[in-house]
């Protein structure tokens, strides 16, 4: 009797001690992203990494800080590059100021659908990777916004109207459709999207449906314009260094949670795209579409960022023009 029992204790130990070994090298992961609880890419953020929980078994656990919480949207991709964080999303274009290359997706009126949005990703993917991973940065999936329109306080039919307005930029690409139409940009993150519009700050900005309802726009503004000038991409990266640490079972663990939330995050954005319209009308404010002399005023803008994007982005910028052009 007395071997059976020092069988199961030994027995028990080991499974005690395995326990132990497998909580010992879990990580532990924080996420920061830039938008608000409630937003879109933030709920699939938590599905992404409930997802990664449970395909690692465990082996990894990723706590989400939405709206800015942990690190400001401007903050995100230094924390991550930096290893402050080991995961982080962010909005790409945001980074079109340091790296030309990263406003892949704020051609105006270049691919305003959800299947050319894809095409033109799977054309740039390679070439934006490539320079990401010079940068200790690892894309795991990224997720388009619903088309990019402007929101404005009184009624717009052209330039004329818009001079002078103090107009909310988030990247590169806005701050020179503003300037285009005689508006001064101010640089506002959308966490800090309703204090601006409320304290006088921002008058007007151009984004999708989803910002206008998340930040409850028509408490300041009365009218929305769709334009459907692009689609822009954020993107879940990892800091490089933590990535290489992984081994190879973990990785493909990882970006399998990754495939599936970005794929599934799209989708969800494209059936949103027109609830968020009904949102904004519902409480209130104009939704139209633009004025055929502002949109024209529009599209020459975009001939004009367009070539100014290729000639910063160079050979890679018309590589992926091509590319998507051939498809």
């Amino acid at each position: 009797m007395i071997a059976p029992k020092l069988t199961l204790t030994a027995a028990l130990a080991a499974t005690t001690l395995a326990l132990g070994a497998s909580v010992a090298t879990a990580e532990k992961w924080d996420m920061p992203m830039a938008y608000s609880a409630s937003n879109f890419h933030s709920e699939m953020g938590v599905v992404f990494a409930d997802k990664v929980r449970e395909y690692t078994g465990g082996n990894i656990d990723i706590t989400v800080h939405p709206g800015g919480s942990l690190f400001k949207g401007g903050e995100i991709k230094r924390a991550v590059q930096t290893g402050q964080a080991p995961i982080g999303e962010r909005l790409m274009s945001s980074h079109a100021n340091e790296v030309p290359l990263l406003g892949w997706d704020n051609l105006p009126f270049l691919a305003t659908t959800y299947a050319d949005n894809e095409r033109l990703w799977q054309a740039a993917k390679g070439v934006v990777n490539a320079q990401l991973a010079g940068q200790n940065l690892v894309v795991i999936y990224t997720c388009p916004w619903p088309g990019q329109g402007f929101y404005f306080k009184k009624a717009v039919n052209s330039s004329a109207d818009t001079q002078g307005v103090k107009f909310r930029s988030y990247n590169t690409a806005t701050a020179t459709f503003a300037a285009g139409l005689g508006m001064v940009p101010v640089q506002v993150e959308a966490a800090e999207l309703s204090q601006a519009l409320a304290t006088g700050v921002a008058e007007a900005f151009i984004s999708s449906g989803a910002t206008g309802y998340d930040r409850k726009v028509w408490e300041q503004l009365g009218y929305y314009y769709k334009v459907n000038a692009w689609m822009p991409r954020n993107y879940v990266m990892v800091n490089k260094g933590v990535w290489d640490a992984l081994d190879a079972i973990t990785q493909a663990a990882v970006q399998k949670a990754g495939d599936e939330t970005g794929a599934d995050c799209s989708a969800k954005s494209e059936s949103l795209a027109n609830w968020y319209f009904e949102q904004l009308e519902a409480n209130g404010m104009k939704v139209e579409d633009a004025s055929p002399e502002f949109l024209k005023e529009l599209q020459a803008i975009g001939v004009t960022m367009t070539a100014d994007w290729l000639a910063a982005a160079g050979a890679d910028g018309q590589a992926i023009l091509d590319a998507y052009n051939a498809n």
